[in-house]
C-alpha cells in the first residue's frame, strides 16, 4: 500500500502537462461523453447479434429452398416415369430413354424392370439391330451397371413389391457404379392391378447439393450431402464438414427429419462455423449447409461505418466541440490572466488587464481582483518609497551633523594644538585630531554615497590615505602615495576599525619613515576568500626603526585588529623600510541597493581595479 500511495504521490508531482487544466477538463469531457460511446457500442453489439441470428435464418431456408428444390426435381421425376411406361417389347424403349437422358439435365440413367427384377429397357446406348427382334434376348440389353444379376433383393424394390407406389432413397452401389445417386422408382401395375414391375430413374447427387452461390448466403458458405448417419456423400469442402474434437454430424439427423436443423461447431480447421441440415428425400439423403460464424469483431467488419466508425466519429466530435468551446471561453482568459500575473510576479504593475472586458463574467471578476491587487500593491510600494526617502533624508541629516561636530571638535583640537608650546603634548593632539577627522570621513563618506548604509571599503581607503597625506605636505618633504585596493561593500561598523588603524599606520610611518626626508608610501588591501590583509610599506630605515616605537599607536593598532578578529603585524619590507600588516577574517560583503552602482563581488571573489 505504501508503495502505491508513492506511485501515486509521484504521479501527481508529474508533469505539468498532466495537471493543467485542459488535460483535467478534456478527461472530464472525455468521461462525460463516453457513455454515449458505450451505448453505441451495445447497440452495435446487439445488432451484430441479429445479425448472426439473421445468418442462422438464411442458412436454415436455404436449406429449406434445398429441400423445396430437391422435391421438385423429385416429383418432376416422377412424372416422367409415369409419362414413359414403355411396353417392355417396344423396339424403340432404349432409344427413347436414350434421348430422353441426353436431353434432360441431372439424370444419370432410366430402367424399366420387369416383376421378377430384371432390367430389360435402360438409357444406354442402343444395342444393333438384329433380323429377328423377337428371338432377341432381353438379358443381352442389361446396363453394365447390374449385368448379370436381379433386382429383386434390393430394399427399393422390394417396397414396390409390397405396394408402394412411389420409392426414393439412396441408390445402390451396383446401380451408380459406386458413384453418390439417387434412385426414384414408380411401380408398374397391369391392367388389373397387378405388379408388372417398375420403372426408375438414377439422379446424380452432386446434382440435389444446395446451390452455395445463393446471393442470400454468407461468404464462404459450403453445401454438402450425408447419409442418415451423417457420413459424408458429397461436399463443396470436405474439410469444413469434418467436425473437430468429440463432434460428429450423426446429431442433427434426428432433428433434421422434424425440420431445418441449425447448430454450430468447428471445422478441421478450427474455424467456428455454423451449419444447417434439412432432409431432401426418403429420409436417406441430407442437405447441409455451413457459413463462418461471425467473431468477436466481425461486427466491425459487417459495417465498419455504422458500427465503429460512426460512434466514434460523433464522440470524437462531441469531445473536440466541447474542448474548443471550452478553450475559446475559458481557457484562453485563463492564460491572459496568467500572463498578467506573470508580468506582475516581476515588479511591473504597470499593466492593467483591460481585455479581459470581453471575457465571461467570472473572468471579469477575477481581472478586477488583479487590477485591484496591483493598485494595492502600487500603492503600499509607493508609501514604502516615500517612508524609505524620508528615513534616508533623517539618516544623512543626522550623518552630515555628527560629521560637522567632529570637524568642530577637530578644529577646537587644531586651534589649542597651536596654543600648546609642549611637542610631545602638540604631537598628542595632532594624532588626535586625525583620528577625530577618519571618523568624520566615514559620516561624509555614508551620507554623500546613494546608499547611506554602507560604504565601499577601495573609496574610502583611497580618500582617507589622500587626506592624511595631504595634512602633513605642507610641513616637510612630499610624500607620494600609492594606493592598490580591491572592492568590498561593508558597513560603518566594520569601516571604523579599518579606517582607525589605517590612521595609526600611515601617521606611524610619517613620523618614523618620512621624517625629514619624505619618501613613498603604499597602501593595499587585498580580499582573498575568508581573510582579508590591509598593508602599508614606506622606504624609511626599515622595521627596527619602526618597531622602536612603543607608544598609543601601537597598542591601538592591535586593538583595532582584534576588533576585526584579526592580527597585527610590522616586517621588514624586501626593498627596505617596514610593512604594518593587519590580517582579519573577510566581513560579510553586502550588495548595493540600487542596481545602477558599481557591481561588488560577493564574498571570497576579488574585483581588482585598473592601474
Amino acid at each position: 500500500m505504501r508503495r502505491l500511495a508513492a506511485v501515486g504521490r509521484s504521479f501527481g508531482r508529474g508533469s505539468p502537462r498532466f495537471q493543467g487544466i485542459r488535460f483535467r477538463l478534456g478527461v472530464s469531457m472525455a468521461l462525460a461523453l463516453l457513455p454515449i460511446f458505450i451505448l453505441s457500442i451495445i447497440q452495435t453489439q446487439d445488432h451484430f447479434r441479429a445479425q448472426a441470428e439473421e445468418r442462422r435464418q438464411d442458412l436454415a431456408l436455404a436449406v429449406g429452398r434445398s429441400a423445396a428444390e430437391t422435391k421438385s426435381r423429385l416429383d418432376s421425376a416422377q412424372v416422367l416415369l409415369r409419362a414413359m411406361s414403355p411396353d417392355v417389347d417396344d423396339p424403340d424403349c432404349r432409344t427413347r430413354m436414350a434421348a430422353l437422358v441426353d436431353r434432360l439435365e441431372g439424370y444419370e440413367g432410366l430402367y424399366r424392370l420387369t416383376p421378377d427384377g430384371r432390367m430389360v429397357c435402360d438409357s444406354s446406348s442402343p444395342a444393333p439391330p438384329v433380323a429377328d427382334p423377337a428371338a432377341a434376348d432381353p438379358l443381352s440389353m442389361e446396363t453394365p451397371a447390374i449385368s448379370g444379376r436381379s433386382s429383386a433383393g434390393e430394399a427399393w424394390f422390394q417396397r414396390l413389391r409390397q405396394g408402394d407406389e412411389l420409392v426414393v432413397m439412396r441408390a445402390p452401389p451396383s446401380v451408380s457404379d459406386g458413384r453418390p445417386s439417387l434412385i426414384v422408382a414408380i411401380r408398374a401395375e397391369r391392367p388389373m392391378g397387378g405388379f408388372d414391375g417398375a420403372m426408375a430413374a438414377v439422379i446424380p447427387l452432386q446434382t440435389l447439393q444446395p446451390d452455395i452461390d445463393d446471393p442470400s448466403l454468407p461468404e464462404d458458405s459450403q453445401a454438402a450431402l450425408t447419409d442418415a448417419a451423417g457420413q459424408l456423400l458429397v461436399a463443396t469442402d470436405p474439410d469444413t464438414f469434418r467436425l473437430s474434437g468429440d463432434q460428429a454430424l450423426s446429431g442433427w439427423v434426428a432433428r433434421a427429419n422434424e425440420g431445418a436443423s441449425v447448430f454450430q461447431g468447428k471445422d478441421a480447421h478450427g474455424e467456428r462455423r455454423y451449419y444447417a441440415g434439412s432432409v431432401l428425400a426418403g429420409g436417406d439423403i441430407y442437405a447441409l449447409l455451413s457459413a463462418p460464424a461471425p467473431g468477436l469483431l466481425s461486427w466491425a467488419r459487417l459495417n465498419p461505418i455504422g458500427t465503429l466508425l460512426l460512434p466514434l466519429g460523433a464522440w470524437l466530435t462531441a469531445f473536440a466541440a466541447v474542448m474548443l468551446l471550452s478553450e475559446r471561453i475559458f481557457i484562453r482568459w485563463l492564460d491572459y490572466l496568467e500572463r498578467i500575473a506573470a508580468i506582475y510576479a516581476k515588479g511591473r504593475f504597470s499593466v492593467r488587464p483591460l481585455q479581459a472586458t470581453n471575457a465571461p463574467s467570472e473572468i471579469r471578476t477575477m481581472a478586477r481582483t488583479l487590477d485591484e491587487m496591483a493598485e494595492a500593491i502600487v500603492a503600499r510600494d509607493r508609501s514604502l518609497t516615500e517612508s524609505l526617502m524620508e528615513k534616508d533624508a533623517l539618516m544623512r541629516e543626522i550623518h552630515h551633523r555628527v560629521k560637522n561636530n567632529l570637524q568642530i571638535i577637530s578644529s577646537l583640537l587644531s586651534m589649542q594644538q597651536r596654543a600648546l608650546t609642549d611637542a610631545p603634548a602638540k604631537a598628542a593632539l595632532g594624532d588626535t585630531r586625525q583620528r577625530i577627522s577618519a571618523l568624520a570621513l566615514i559620516y561624509r563618506t555614508l551620507y554623500q554615497s546613494e546608499d547611506i548604509r554602507h560604504a565601499d571599503a577601495r573609496e574610502f581607503l583611497t580618500e582617507l590615505v589622500g587626506q592624511l597625506v595631504a595634512s602633513e605636505a605642507s610641513r616637510g618633504p612630499v610624500v607620494v602615495s600609492r594606493i592598490d585596493a580591491d572592492s568590498l561593500v561593508v558597513d560603518p561598523d566594520k569601516l571604523a576599525p579599518l579606517a582607525l588603524w589605517l590612521v595609526e599606520a600611515v601617521t606611524n610611518a610619517q613620523k618614523h619613515a618620512f621624517a625629514g626626508r619624505g619618501g613613498r608610501l603604499d597602501v593595499r588591501f587585498r580580499v582573498n576568500g575568508d581573510t582579508s590583509v590591509l598593508e602599508v610599506e614606506d622606504d624609511g630605515p626599515g622595521a627596527s626603526a619602526a618597531g622602536a616605537q612603543s607608544g598609543v599607536g601601537r597598542t591601538l593598532m592591535g586593538a583595532f585588529a582584534k576588533q576585526l578578529r584579526g592580527e597585527f603585524e610590522l616586517v621588514a619590507a624586501p626593498s627596505g623600510g617596514a610593512i604594518a600588516r593587519m590580517t582579519f577574517a573577510t566581513p560579510e560583503a553586502l550588495t548595493p541597493v540600487d542596481p545602477t552602482d558599481q557591481p561588488v563581488r560577493p564574498f571570497g571573489t576579488v574585483a581588482r581595479p585598473s592601474r
